[in-house]
């Protein structure tokens, strides 16, 4: 432990010193820093798009100097969490650490997958192959054999599914399965229960898109009990193989999966009502081989700086700003801390704003659906009113927002499971954008939100800046809000020692002025 703190430490020097230097930003401003930044066009005008990009260009040098990842449980993430601690603790809030063992998965170094016969060749992890997420370790040479495929577009695949797709398998090979119909956790259990000793899984190719016939991203889960080494390759090369006589591969998943210990970040404000808790929350890990600057480094950052900016201010609610650990492995840091929780203290929590991926580069400016108008499934009471709020900030400034599905795939989840109102908002990601949001938003309809998600390429460069400052507003916005009132969200019991707004002030009400 020792140890990776001196790594950490270490890392953070040599990240600091990378850094680009933003005028007014990093080399200081007067005229925000030596103000309370107490209305929303003194928060709003202090929270720039050169500070957000400041933190996101640290995340990126702690990345480049750890293997490309920042991955909970390993030295990236820990010196991405010194870095926020250090600028919280340097503006003046309580900042604490809260520690956590998760069952976590993480790159060793480079994995290999090659093909031995019928001819030799090599391919790269990234390009031609990906780990699937929470994968085994292994390294294994074997005869490869295709399970139930349905091939060509419009297909119906379930290849892998069922065990019976593994009848007369043989044993001690590797199984070359076809996503669609199940999760891929089930398809690798079901493989290593038939006698596979490693599991390829290529994609569906059942539509002719990128997300439907590329190189895609596979997620196992913390439960994967498969014990055998799982990739992900393309359609198109898992066409090939499916039609190669005597094929060999050798597959090497060079990973540890097991226990380790990370964090979750809070920076507390010294000053509001401690009865009536607003928490803004984003995720600070990246996937394995994945520096993570838009997911999440966009709202890490994003409310970093709108933590630094707001340092001054004495607001009427306590605000805590939670930066969680392991939300790539399955929403842990969140779920710990919400679990850590007396009774007594979730029911002083107001609200939880939750941003996670902000800046997505073919970006749709979604708003969580708090009242359930649009998905059906509304979030606790309150929530609403947390929707309108972003729905009306952007309205404000003539943009269009459209409500996303309350999906528990971030770390709202934790808080909706145990009745906290929440919101947020979201930019896409591996979903695909229609002609009519591009009508409505630009960029390019039938690809991805986000081509770099869970990929090695989300990184500096993988952010919309257009959306990243408007949401770094947004942010800031309901930030300030809520801090001061949250009566819309919680009534009476937000509204505290509420006073008439001052001259200057916005924030005696929910709706922009």
């Amino acid at each position: 432990m020792v140890k990776r703190a001196v790594v950490c430490l270490v890392v953070l020097v040599i990240c600091l010193s990378a850094l680009p230097v933003y005028p007014g930003v990093l080399a200081g401003s007067a005229a925000c820093d030596n103000r309370d930044n107490n209305t929303f066009n003194k928060l709003l005008e202090c929270v720039t798009l050169e500070g957000v990009r400041a933190h996101q260009a640290a995340f990126q040098a702690i990345a480049n100097a750890n293997g490309g990842e920042r991955v909970s449980g390993g030295n990236g993430y820990d010196a991405s969490a010194a870095y926020v601690a250090s600028r919280a603790s340097a503006a003046g809030y309580i900042v604490t650490q809260q520690s956590f063992q998760f069952f976590s998965s993480r790159s060793l170094g480079p994995s290999a997958l090659d093909q031995v016969a019928p001819a030799a060749l090599s391919y790269i992890e990234g390009v031609d192959f990906n780990l699937a997420t929470q994968t085994d370790a292994g390294n294994v040479t074997a005869a490869v054999t295709a399970v139930d495929l349905q091939l060509g577009l419009g297909n119906t695949s379930s290849s892998g599914c069922e065990a019976a797709d593994f009848a007369g398998f043989p044993a001690g090979n590797i199984a070359l399965i076809q996503r669609g119909g199940c999760t891929f956790q089930l398809k690798a259990e079901n493989a290593a229960a038939a006698g596979a000793v490693g599991v390829i899984i290529f994609n569906q190719g059942d539509a002719n898109t990128p997300a439907r016939r590329g190189l895609f991203a596979g997620t196992l889960s913390a439960a994967y009990s498969g014990g055998i080494p799982v990739v992900t390759v393309s359609y198109d090369r898992g066409v090939e193989w499916a039609g190669t006589p005597g094929l060999v591969m050798h597959l090497f998943a060079n990973v540890f999966r097991g226990l380790a210990t990370t964090s979750n970040v809070f920076a507390e404000s010294r000053d509001g009502d401690p009865n009536n808790v607003v928490i803004v929350g984003a995720h600070l890990d990246s996937v394995p081989r994945g520096p993570g600057i838009n997911d999440n480094g966009s709202g890490s950052a994003a409310i970093l700086e709108v933590a630094l900016q707001m340092a001054k201010v004495k607001p009427r609610n306590k605000v805590r700003f939670a930066w969680w650990g392991a939300e790539e492995s399955g929403l842990v840091g969140s779920t710990y801390y919400v679990n850590s929780l007396s009774q007594a203290e979730r029911d002083r929590i107001a609200l939880y704003l939750n941003f996670d991926m902000v800046a997505s580069p073919n970006y749709v400016r979604f708003v969580y659906d708090g009242d359930g108008s649009a998905f059906g499934l509304a979030g606790p009471p309150g929530s609403g009113a947390i929707e309108n709020l972003f729905v009306n900030f952007y309205a404000s400034r003539g943009l269009a927002s459209e409500p996303t599905q309350i999906s528990f795939r971030s770390d709202y989840a934790a808080f909706f499971n145990n009745g906290i109102p929440f919101g947020g908002l979201f930019t896409g990601a591996e979903g695909i954008k229609t002609a009519q949001q591009a009508l409505v938003y630009g960029g390019t309809a039938g690809i991805q939100y986000d081509p770099c998600y869970h990929q090695p390429c989300d990184t500096f460069a993988n952010n919309n800046l257009e959306v990243l400052d408007l949401n770094a507003d947004a942010i800031a916005y309901a930030t300030l809000q809520y801090a001061m009132n949250t009566e819309s969200v919680n009534g009476l019991k937000g509204k505290g020692n509420f006073k008439p707004a001052r001259s200057g002030d916005e924030w005696g009400g929910d709706l922009v002025r």
